[in-house]
């Protein structure tokens, strides 16, 4: 593996979050360590077994769904109960499903089109996976905002509510404020949750896995369509969304995970970068780790074949360029760790690397990504 894709992709975390990330690297040994009523889940079997066995408070103050609530003032995508709640999966489930990414994939492929048919030295990345999140965003929701100001709207309600929750020396922008710019953008206020988890994870994972690419030297060894292999291992390693924070709601007595005891109201930080062991370079179980990040059971999240086929098309739309980066620098306001620019060069065009003559590079890596 590459050392210096890690170390680059390490201080994504560092300094976006550091005091967060800092004791969850310090707890991380351990499957499960409870801080008061905080329980910091790690261990990849224990964070399944929250997510598949424990009942979890979906609309709880400092949570996902919470954050939800806040932003549509009570109203919620998946706050239903029983048979409303599982209807609005499966329909969500469909949208983003093989037909769903069909239809959208003209969209951002559009966006990659313009954007990256040339790539002049000195290109920041991150507007352009902004504009191609906010054109994706505005097409799920049916909004006609401009895709930078529907994504810089879906950012700023993410930033202003993780704010509220996570420790920061940023100064904190009221939620309601930022909730309504973004609301005012959908026709309907329910899918404000939609564009925030459409533009975030995409702006935080794309421009990462681009970064590990070219610091791991894996362009030329990317075809025109990137294997699943490689998108599941570059989402494993980065982990867009490192933290699921939940709350326990009515547990029986004496449910336990990983020996630990879970109370209702209990605070539960599912460490998904450590479930899916982004630190490791191999994992235990790939299958598992690569689904880790994208949450398990009836808590997965339903957008993850659209977040592969984004991520597909924005490496094979970048390597022809074979970039190089030229200076990154982390978000500090933002949700999720990211960058707010990354500035990459083009190396040139790809050379003749993908011939089956003897004498030439295999057109597919030999063993699983990644390899440097």
């Amino acid at each position: 593996m590459s050392p210096e894709a890690r170390r680059r992709d390490r201080q994504v975390y560092l300094r976006s979050h550091p005091a967060l990330f800092a004791l969850l690297a310090a707890t991380r040994r351990r499957p499960v360590v409870r801080l008061g009523r905080t329980v910091l889940v790690h261990g990849p079997e224990a964070y399944r077994e929250v997510l598949t066995r424990v009942p979890l408070d979906r609309t709880a103050a400092g949570t996902t769904g919470g954050a939800a609530a806040q932003l549509t003032d009570g109203g919620l995508l998946f706050d239903q109960e029983g048979t409303e709640h599982r209807s609005a999966r499966r329909a969500l489930a469909e949208q983003l499903g093989t037909r769903g990414v069909a239809r959208l994939r003209p969209v951002w492929q559009h966006v990659l089109d313009r954007r990256l048919a040339e790539l002049p030295h000195g290109t920041d990345l991150v507007p352009i996976v902004r504009e191609l999140a906010g054109a994706t965003a505005a097409a799920l929701t049916g909004s006609t905002a401009a895709p930078l100001d529907l994504a810089g709207a879906a950012a700023d309600a993410a930033s202003a509510t993780a704010r509220e929750h996570l420790p920061s020396l940023l100064p904190r922008r009221r939620t309601p404020d930022a909730a309504a710019e973004l609301t005012g953008m959908l026709p309907d206020p329910l899918d404000a949750m939609l564009a925030v988890a459409a533009v975030n994870t995409t702006v935080a994972a794309l421009p990462r896995a681009a970064a590990w690419c070219a610091d791991a030297g894996l362009w030329d060894r990317i075809p025109a369509v990137p294997g699943p292999e490689l998108v599941d291992e570059l989402l494993r390693l980065t982990a867009p969304s490192p933290i699921l924070p939940r709350v326990a709601a009515a547990t029986a007595p004496g449910t336990t995970v990983a020996g630990c005891p879970i109370r209702p109201g209990d605070r539960l930080v599912l460490v998904a970068r450590h479930a899916a062991e982004s630190h490791r370079d191999t994992p235990a179980n790939p299958a598992a780790a690569a689904q880790a990040v994208f949450g398990a059971g009836p808590h997965a999240c339903p957008g993850a074949r659209l977040a592969r086929a984004q991520l597909a098309d924005f490496l094979a739309a970048l390597a022809k360029h074979r970039p190089t980066v030229v200076r990154a620098t982390v978000d500090r306001r933002a949700a999720l760790p990211g960058y707010s620019a990354l500035i990459v060069r083009p190396a040139g065009p790809r050379p003749h690397a993908h011939s089956d003559h003897p004498g030439t590079r295999p057109s597919r890596p030999e063993g699983p990504f990644p390899c440097a």
